[in-house]
């Protein structure tokens, strides 16, 4: 990979550049076939194959996007691995929740600082990627030792291509775009013209830059000091998505030119560059909408440009709209002018410099509210009938963008900033700078059916989206670490993307929530202040897009006057895969620790062989005689094994404090046993991140066979006391996994037993909840987990309550209010019956609250007749009834419950080409997709099954690192079992 240039290009301090990107190969982009009507859900024919085999998996709440970031949404989201709580991982809004906690109030500084931690940690992932690697030709990359052979490919035309290479060659710089755009909207084509500046760096008749999909029908080309125009030759290469256009004069070093291109396409029918979108408004008609989603390589797709990041020029961008639409891009509009056939011709201001992935633009009927900040106009937009749900959504970001504005020492310097609601959106939400995209979900809040969870979803994903304005980073953690652990893993910094997919691949919840983990960890270690100020010193010396990877690292250093460096602690973080597992004893006065990789697959043949693994870790502990949360005892692990001085002897210690360390730790047996011992005693001298984190670690170790399950149940018993959010949602999660390994394998009376036996831990908290929206958001999140849990294990009288809440909403065609923190449990209930089903399917149909249809759906995908499920999957997939966008939570909705796991695999074979036709291959939905339809999977015979269906895909698919990973995660469930059975036999 080549290092950035050392010009500096001129831009605002606030728009430092995701760069990320700088360095990425192309991708391809995918035919889109056209959707098919639906079928009723009766006459829907499937039957189960007598082949099936029952199987287990992680859990039911393993999977929970995003749909994100989800990406973007995905992508998107998360509060800090240690400050999250697994149990509250929203399915149906698809971003994980997180508990109480730092990360996790849903006030301005809260959401905002955790959002700056976050942001940070996507400039971390981002900058420290680039690193050198090698040039891509046809054959792909070449060892250092070995020649390379450039293979001269073949023009469409059958001539040869001037290029070889699928990154641009740098002769050419571009300057300025100017795009012209006439999208229509109901045959969903467009046609443009893209007038590019450019600067020739090198002599050379060749102008090499990216276009897919575009049918060329004029280019022009003119020097800076001729006014002549001249028609110039085009080549297409679509391999690599390039075109070469053959110049008729030699173009001189250091002189200016003129490009035009004149084209026309269609407007995809897939998420990603200038697609198009059809929906049905509340009278039931049909309504057209178009927008852009160009990260990483799709900006190609809608008009001819050099298309990898370091190519910023600045943008001047018009389109031409029926009257009833408004269009919108990143710059304020500076004119609209009617044209004689009555269209509109918009034309926005010139851009600041960018990659062409932030271009953006929107074609639709919206309406907005707005306000103005200090100089910037804050507007939120949505389809005309949302509009009043818009304004949680203007509150938060006029707050966070205040917030930031102090923080970060730096005022946002564009004159508007516009927020828009999306109608179908497969990310949760795009950074573009002026312009920021989301999904209605998670962007529009609705008082009557939107609740707590939902709310701070909003409030998360816009403090997220908005720190990128400034930072372009960011953050989330458990199952993060789940994943880490895999050997399927990858560091934040990779060497080996040689792919279009796999550069995708490289935007994964990982790479998002690991980097933002490791930010906390930092922030923790050197205190607020301290972080702080790097940052602000950071933003402030690099003012300008272009930074080297140890800016950041090396800011650090300055502020703490090179005390600690900072850098070379970081990057044990960065540069290698996986995270430690940190053995704790106590010896008298000493407390005695050791490092080694935490790897979850315990299969010699499995383990790595590079044991050299070494990681800096900022130690932290609480211990019983001393309160250490405000000033903890801190060590620096940098070597295998060490020793924190403790004073004075102590009964039990508990390491890494409120949970911000990115490791997780494993006691001795009297540790354990004295900890344990403790929360039965008095659990409250310990924080409420601490309790979660001691049963998260203790799972994750019986799962290992390095703790008996027995001791991790033993720790739990102390649940009847608890009354913070974070500890009893990780313990329901921690036990859901294993409740569903036993229902999935066909072990119905464990699975029974086992509910029960958590049921009696928690009867008291239980039977104290009421079916309100009443208290603060803690006690609302404790209800909504705990009643949905009671009612899913048919416990106490719980189903029948939410069945009289259902009946009487039904009785009232569903306009009586229902408790918005209780309605997805009172959905699911009600779904159990042929008529609530139905009935719930028709108000999904008809409603215009996002919050409501996202609760309906979970209740719908959650049925148990087979029928159903597989028409909620073809119905997502067509498009028509339920948004595409929708697939993956359906898919894997559908795959938590018996016998959904075993029909939502089989979907995803059986329509395995029109996914990857609708998604990247490389996306984070399909690696949702893959990941929810088979983790519930733990027998020989379907690893083996599920191995040969991705081995008879291309080598590529076989390759992605989400499919490794998935048979690597039923491996783990298989040697789950084959370690745990008996004892949790003996047990219950």
């Amino acid at each position: 990979m080549e290092p950035f240039t050392n010009d500096r290009l001129q831009l605002p301090r606030n728009m430092i550049e995701n760069s990320m990107f700088e360095e990425e190969p192309d991708v391809v982009d995918l035919a889109k076939e056209p959707c098919l009507h639906p079928l009723e859900p009766d006459e829907v024919e499937y039957e189960p194959r007598g082949s099936r085999l029952l199987v287990r998996g992680l859990g039911e709440h393993e999977m929970d996007e995003d749909e994100e970031d989800y990406e973007s949404s995905a992508k998107l989201l998360g509060m800090s691995f240690m400050n999250r709580s697994s149990g509250l991982r929203n399915s149906a809004a698809g971003y994980r929740q997180s508990p109480d906690g730092t990360c996790s109030l849903p006030s301005a500084r809260a959401m905002v600082v955790c959002a700056s931690v976050i942001v940070i940690a996507v400039a971390v992932i981002m900058v420290i990627y680039l690193l050198p690697r090698c040039t891509f030709t046809k054959e792909g990359c070449h060892k250092k030792n070995q020649s390379m052979v450039l293979i001269q490919p073949l023009a469409t035309n059958g001539k040869l291509f001037p290029w070889a290479q699928i990154r641009l060659p740098t002769a050419i710089m571009p300057l300025r775009y100017e795009l012209n755009l006439h999208p229509n909207l109901t045959s969903m084509t467009f046609r443009g013209s893209v007038t590019i500046s450019l600067q020739a760096l090198q002599a050379t008749w060749n102008i090499i830059l990216h276009s897919t999909g575009h049918n060329i029908s004029r280019v022009t080309f003119m020097s800076a000091v001729s006014s002549q125009e001249k028609h110039a030759e085009v080549l297409e290469y679509p391999f690599h998505e390039q075109i070469a256009i053959v110049a008729p004069d030699a173009l001189l070093e250091g002189h200016n030119y003129t490009l035009k291109i004149e084209y026309s396409a269609n407007i995809s029918s897939s998420y990603y560059g200038f697609y198009g979108i059809s929906y049905t408004d509340e009278s039931n008609e049909k309504k057209y909408f178009a927008a852009t989603q160009f990260e990483p390589l799709a900006a190609r797709s809608a008009f001819p440009c050099f298309d990898e990041p370091a190519f910023k020029a600045t943008f001047i961008i018009r389109i031409i709209r029926d009257e009833q639409y408004t269009a919108l891009s990143n710059m304020p509009k500076k004119s609209s002018v009617i044209m004689e056939d009555g269209l509109v011709q918009d034309e926005f201001s010139e851009s600041v410099k960018m990659s062409t992935y932030l271009v953006a633009f929107v074609v639709g009927e919206m309406k907005n509210l707005s306000q103005d900040i200090n100089g910037t106009l804050v507007s939120i937009y949505a389809v005309p009938e949302k509009i009043g749900q818009v304004h949680h959504a203007l509150e938060t970001t006029v707050k966070l963008l205040e917030f930031y504005q102090n923080y970060f020492e730096i005022q946002y310097p564009l004159k508007k900033l516009d927020l828009v609601a999306i109608p179908d959106f497969e990310a949760g939400a795009m950074e573009n700078w002026g312009l920021l995209t989301f999904r209605e979900e998670t962007l529009l809040y609705d008082n009557t059916t939107s609740s707590v969870v939902d709310r701070k979803l909003v409030t998360k994903i816009i403090a997220h989206e908005l720190a990128h304005q400034y930072e372009d980073f960011l953050d989330a953690r458990f199952k993060t670490m789940k994943k880490d652990s895999l050997n399927s893993s990858h560091p934040i910094s990779s060497l080996s993307v040689q792919s279009s997919e796999q550069i995708e691949e490289m935007f994964d919840s990982l790479s998002y929530f690991k980097g933002a983990s490791l930010l906390l960890m930092l922030k923790t270690y050197l205190s607020e202040d301290v972080f702080q100020h790097a940052i602000v010193l950071y933003l402030h010396n690099h003012s300008y897009a272009a930074v080297r990877s140890d800016d950041l690292w090396d800011s650090f250093n300055e502020v703490t006057n090179k005390t600690l460096d900072v850098k070379k602690m970081m990057k044990t973080w960065t540069l290698q895969k996986g995270f430690p597992l940190v053995t704790v004893q106590r010896k008298g006065k000493e407390l005695l620790v050791q490092q080694e990789r935490f790897f979850l697959n315990t299969k010699p043949e499995i383990q790595p062989s590079d044991a050299s693994y070494l990681w800096h870790i900022p130690l932290s502990c609480v211990t019983e005689g001393r309160n250490y949360s405000k000033y903890p005892l801190v060590l620096l692990l940098d070597k295998k094994s060490g020793v924190i001085n403790l004073t004075e002897e102590v009964q039990w210690v508990k390491v890494n404090t409120n949970m911000n360390g990115y490791y997780i730790v494993h006691y001795a047996d009297d540790d354990w046993e004295a900890l344990i011992k403790q929360l039965k005693i008095n659990p409250y001298v310990l924080s409420d991140k601490d309790r979660a984190n001691l049963i998260n670690n203790i799972f994750e170790l019986a799962g290992l066979g390095k703790v008996p399950l027995q001791r991790a149940f033993d720790l739990i018993d102390y649940l009847g006391n608890e009354t913070f959010t974070a500890p009893i949602t990780e313990a329901l999660f921690q036990t859901g996994l294993i409740h569903n390994l036993l229902e999935k394998l066909g072990y119905m009376d464990l699975a029974s037993r086992l509910a029960t036996r958590v049921f009696k831990l928690l009867q008291s908290q239980i039977q104290q909840q009421t079916w309100t929206d009443e208290g603060t958001p803690s006690i609302r999140e404790l209800r909504s987990v705990l009643l949905e849990f009671a009612c899913t294990h048919s416990l106490e009288n719980c189903s029948t309550i939410a069945m009289k809440l259902f009946d009487d909403w039904v009785a009232s065609n569903g306009t009586q209010s229902l408790p918005t923190d209780v309605m997805t449990t009172v959905f699911k209930v009600g779904a159990k019956t042929e008529s609530g089903w139905s009935f719930l399917l028709s108000k999904y149909i008809s409603i215009g609250s996002e919050a409501e249809k996202n609760k309906i759906l979970e209740a719908l995908a959650s049925s148990e007749d087979v029928r159903k499920l597989y028409w909620l999957m073809k119905t997502s997939l067509d498009g028509d009834i339920i948004r595409t966008q929708k697939l993956s939570f359906v898919i894997r909705t559908v795959a938590r419950r018996f016998p959904g796991h075993l029909l939502a695999w089989d979907f995803v074979k059986e329509n395995w080409n029109k996914l990857v036709q609708k998604f990247h291959l490389g996306s984070y939905t399909m690696h949702s997709i893959v990941a929810g339809s088979t983790h519930l999977f733990s027998t020989k015979a379907h690893l083996s099954e599920v191995q040969a269906f991705f081995e008879s895909q291309s080598e590529t698919t076989f390759r992605l690192r989400y499919v490794q990973e998935a048979l690597e995660v039923i491996q783990l469930n298989i040697q789950w079992m084959e370690k745990n059975l008996k004892a949790l036999t003996w047990w219950l």
